[in-house]
């Protein structure tokens, strides 16, 4: 019983902790990535290669003054970034990133010690959990009282709903394809090969799904070029303009949050996971450490790329983002799943 409440203590306490000192990681990536795509120099002056940024301007958000101006909804005002953080934290639980089959802590089994919850609706778990993210903004921009940040609100709200439906079509194939919701099936769905020596990714079966989800996971997290809920050159700072210390602080890190488990979404459903084309993995602790290893490198390198995106792509109008998803993203990611359908039917993907 102890090693069990061991397990769920110590698992917790890792991923809130990688989850929250991703941030500040991702920040001095931004900023470097940004300045080597721009030939510029980037911060360079605190610390080597300017490593201590991003803590520097953390010591500074916790000592400044916690503004709320006059006139605001004070109860949804301080809420807003509450809930932003606390929805960004409770997504990544139902990720899994590495094998667990055959692990011991002291001589007693302890299957799920790194993988999440075993969840039946994983994928509708984190659906689900990821839609209340967008009342977080909602609710900043209406209580703050200023008609920059309610714009910013609207444009939240009319663009997650837009996008959230081509991204759940997109990923109705892969249940398809796996046949189930849990998460974890659908990565060991994705090993073998298909046609003969194609990775059984995904990506390579369903490409038209693949590039849907990605596009709407950058709208999801309010990436440019989707960013038309900050849009700072039209809106001042959007929904988030009247905060600052560490409410501003929370909205900052959730979505710092939100893109780690978009490149993990991505990974699992459409990369394999922790799965090597062909290489089996060996069982117990190193196949554990070797899984987890091989997830974390996919995972950087579509964090990478929502940073290479966001600094190489300029803004869409908001009336070409909503006609993106609508008449583009949401037509394709029905044509998808209807190929995967035709697909099974035909003996395709058997």
């Amino acid at each position: 019983m102890w090693v069990d409440a061991a397990v769920i203590g110590i698992k917790l306490v890792a991923v809130v902790g990688v989850l929250l000192m991703t941030v500040p990681i991702m920040v001095w990536v931004e900023r470097r990535g940004s300045a080597l795509i721009q030939d510029r120099l980037g911060p360079n002056r605190v610390g080597p290669a300017g490593l201590l940024q991003p803590f520097v301007d953390a010591i500074k958000l916790l000592i400044k003054e916690n503004l709320i101006p006059a006139g605001v909804d004070k109860l949804l005002f301080v809420l807003a970034p509450t809930i932003a953080l606390v929805v960004a934290l409770s997504l990544f639980i139902a990720v899994p990133f590495a094998v667990d089959d055959g692990l011991e802590l002291v001589e007693t089994p302890i299957d799920g010690f790194i993988v999440a919850p075993d969840l039946n609706i994983g994928i509708l778990y984190i659906f689900a959990i990821a839609s209340l993210a967008v009342y977080s903004i909602v609710l900043a921009g209406w209580g703050s009282n200023n008609k920059y940040a309610l714009l910013g609100g609207i444009r939240a709200s009319a663009q997650t709903i837009s996008y959230r439906l081509a991204m759940t079509l997109s990923v109705v194939g892969v249940i398809m394809a796996a046949g189930s919701l849990h998460l974890t099936q659908v990565v060991t769905s994705q090993s073998g090969v298909w046609l003969g020596f194609l990775p059984r990714w995904n990506f390579l079966i369903q490409p038209l799904g693949g590039i849907i989800f990605i596009v709407a996971a950058f709208a999801e997290t309010n990436r440019l070029p989707f960013d038309l809920a900050e849009a700072d050159s039209e809106l001042v700072a959007g929904y988030h303009t009247e905060y600052s210390s560490m409410n501003f602080a929370a909205f900052f890190m959730s979505k710092y949050i939100h893109m780690v488990t978009s490149a993990a979404l991505i990974t699992v459903l459409f990369f394999g996971g922790w799965q090597i084309p062909w290489i089996s993995l060996p069982g117990g602790w190193m196949g554990a450490g070797l899984s987890l290893g091989v997830f974390s490198a996919k995972v950087v390198f579509f964090l990478w790329l929502f940073v290479w995106v966001r600094w190489t792509l300029p803004r869409f109008r908001f009336d070409q983002l909503m006609a993106l998803g609508w008449k583009i993203m949401l037509p394709l990611a029905v044509l998808n799943f209807l190929w995967v359908g035709v697909a099974m039917a035909s003996g395709i993907l058997t």
